[in-house]
C-alpha cells in the first residue's frame, strides 16, 4: 500500500478512535473498542473506501502500533492517547528508572512552571528511548527531550502503566522529576 494512503488512514483512525468518534457516528465502549463492522460501515456511509484488508494492513504495519484488535478480531481500538473518556484496563507496572518525553520547545516554559501534565489526554506519554521521544516531539515543532526520573516517581507512589504498544503512561510528571536533555552534544 502507498505510504501516503497509510498515513492518511492512520491519522483518520486516530481522530475517530481517540478523539471524535461522533464525526462518523461511531460508538466506543467503555474500554475504547469499536466494532470493525460498524467502522467499515461508517466509512462506506461517508463514501470512503475502507476494506478489512486495508484496515488490517494499516494496523499491522503502523510503526508505532497505535491500534489493536480485540482477541476475537471483531473490534478495534487506539492503544492510548484518547481525549474521550475510556478505561483501557492496563495494569500498573514498575517502570524503568529513566523514561523520556518528547515535546515541542514552545511548551517548555509551561512545563518548567507546572511539570508535564496530560492536558486534554488521559495521561502523559513516555518513551523508553530518546529516539522514540524525538519522533513524538518533532510532530509538534522543534523538539525538546525531557529525561524523566520514573523510578523515583514510582518509589514515591506515582502509578505507571504500559500500553499494548510499549508507551509508558502516568498521570503527571511533577517538577523535580525531569530534566531537559541537551541534544547538541
Amino acid at each position: 500500500m502507498n505510504t501516503q494512503v497509510q498515513t492518511r488512514l492512520s491519522k483518520k483512525l486516530s481522530l475517530l478512535l481517540r478523539h471524535q468518534p461522533e464525526l462518523y457516528g461511531l460508538h466506543l465502549d467503555e474500554h475504547g473498542w469499536c466494532s470493525i463492522a460498524e467502522l467499515l460501515d461508517a466509512f462506506a456511509k461517508k463514501g470512503q473506501d475502507l476494506s478489512i484488508d486495508l484496515l488490517l494492513e494499516v494496523v499491522q504495519e503502523n510503526d508505532k502500533q497505535r491500534f489493536a484488535f480485540s482477541p476475537d478480531g471483531l473490534r478495534i481500538r487506539a492503544s492510548q492517547g484518547h481525549s474521550v473518556e475510556v478505561e483501557l484496563g492496563y495494569s500498573p507496572e514498575i517502570p524503568p528508572a529513566i523514561l523520556y518525553h518528547g515535546t515541542a520547545d514552545r511548551f517548555l516554559p509551561s512545563i518548567l512552571n507546572v511539570g508535564i501534565i496530560k492536558g486534554k489526554r488521559h495521561q502523559v506519554h513516555l518513551s523508553l528511548d530518546v529516539e522514540t521521544a524525538e519522533k513524538v516531539g518533532e510532530r509538534h515543532g522543534r523538539v525538546v527531550i525531557l529525561k524523566v526520573l520514573a523510578g523515583e516517581m514510582h518509589a514515591i507512589g506515582h502509578t505507571f502503566y504500559r500500553s499494548d504498544n510499549g508507551v509508558w503512561l502516568v498521570d503527571e510528571v511533577p517538577l523535580g522529576y525531569f530534566e531537559v536533555l541537551d541534544l547538541t552534544t
